[in-house]
């Protein structure tokens, strides 16, 4: 086998995406010697510490309030448009900025179950994000609808062929991640739908460990309603607003129940009575997070001209590379890999799996080598493709395999 040191070296060598990495603040600096969590928290950009100062400076000292009128009131949808044309495969009127990932999927998943009466189903995963999971349980407590759960290994996924046999002249909606949290099974969306289409129902995507890292084409493959959080590999910062779609044949049939001024047809007029405006624009509730948005700015612009295909290349080799470290290093000690292996069935991260890794935890943040961890058993290795090196990732997992050998 090639010297695994010396493989780091020659993919990092070879990497056309490897400029991008000093376009981040202090990748190398700071305590951090491998940060192995870019699918929980990106790191932040040069640009966006610019940009950050410069709006505060210019825009919010600078206009004050004048600056709603000036842009602020439309970047729910430009920036919601950009992040369509740019990470989501869909056309520009179906995408805005939003609230968090928690409201947008009780926004989208209330409206969708509202709309046939007659269908009083939803399924979904036992092995889906907590979230997800939490949100539609207070939705059919509050609508009397009947969940239909279905069993999903964490290894595997969602498998089209369960969906099939669940779905019925009842189900009004199907919720599932396109990439599984815990074990990054990448999900076929095309067929998933398909085969909800064939029985009426909606589906709804969660996109969070999927957006900025694996090609998405929401319009080509008949997504109805999908939301994703942008503080991942789109560099958003903590807290950073999340992104709802709304497929355009169905904004005139769906009503989000959080009616506010911001998503009324004339949010200045202040009148009696709600109507929702036109559009996408009838998912946004209250005042938009502007601040939270500057971010999206520069990352969007970073994305774009690195190309989500060369990312999803960069990805696949990454975590390639992770698995053969943890396949000469880590099973010997018990570790067991619990994502696929199938790289078409794999998105941006892998888990490992041993009794005991949770005791791991500090003694890795102490030696600067930052993972993910997620109970009850699992870490996971999750290297942003534009910010993490193949030589970063070796640092991290061999530091791993000398704990595990102490």
């Amino acid at each position: 086998m090639i010297d695994l040191i010396a493989r780091a070296a020659a993919l990092d060598s070879a990497d056309p995406l490897a400029g991008y990495r000093e376009q981040f603040l202090a990748p190398d600096d700071f305590d951090v010697v491998s940060y192995l969590d870019g699918n929980s928290l990106g790191r932040p950009l040069i640009a966006t510490a610019a940009l950050m100062e410069r709006f505060i400076r210019e825009q919010w000292a600078g206009r004050l309030i004048r600056g709603w009128t000036d842009s602020w009131m439309e970047w729910p949808i430009q920036l919601g448009d950009r992040l369509g044309s740019v990470a989501l495969g869909a056309a520009a009127g179906q995408v805005v900025i939003g609230d968090s990932t928690t409201v947008l999927i009780y926004k989208l998943a209330r409206a969708a179950v509202s709309v046939d009466g007659r269908r009083n189903r939803v399924v979904l995963d036992t092995d889906n994000f907590p979230t997800d999971r939490y949100v539609l349980e207070g939705i059919a407590a509050e609508r009397d609808l009947e969940l239909v759960w279905i069993e999903t290994d964490p290894v595997t996924g969602i498998h089209p062929g369960q969906v099939a046999e669940v779905v019925d002249e009842r189900t009004a909606l199907v919720l599932f991640s396109h990439v599984a949290y815990r074990s990054g099974w990448l999900a076929d969306v095309a067929e998933i739908n398909r085969i909800a289409h064939a029985a009426g129902a909606l589906t709804m995507w969660d996109l969070c460990h999927s957006v900025g890292s694996v090609p998405i084409e929401l319009d080509n493959w008949g997504v109805d309603l999908a939301v994703g959080c942008t503080y991942k590999y789109l560099n958003g910062g903590p807290g950073a607003p999340a992104f709802a779609y709304l497929r355009e044949g169905l904004q005139d049939t769906l009503r989000q129940p959080i009616q506010g001024w911001m998503g009324h047809r004339a949010s200045f007029e202040m009148g009696p009575g709600y109507e929702p405006a036109p559009g996408s624009r009838a998912l946004l509730s209250g005042t938009p997070a502007i601040l939270a948005m500057v971010p999206l700015h520069a990352n969007l612009d970073m994305l774009a001209a690195a190309g989500i295909e060369a990312v999803r290349a960069k990805s696949l080799l990454l975590t390639a590379y992770a698995l053969d470290l943890a396949d000469e290093w880590l099973t010997p000690f018990g570790v067991e890999v619990v994502s696929p292996r199938d790289p078409g069935r794999r998105g941006g991260h892998v888990t490992l799996r041993r009794d005991g890794f949770e005791a791991l935890l500090d003694p890795l943040w102490a030696e600067g080598v930052i993972p993910d961890y997620r109970r009850p058993d699992g870490l996971r290795i999750g290297p942003a493709p534009l910010s993490t090196s193949f030589g970063e990732v070796y640092r991290g997992l061999s530091t791993l395999r000398d704990l595990l050998a102490k």
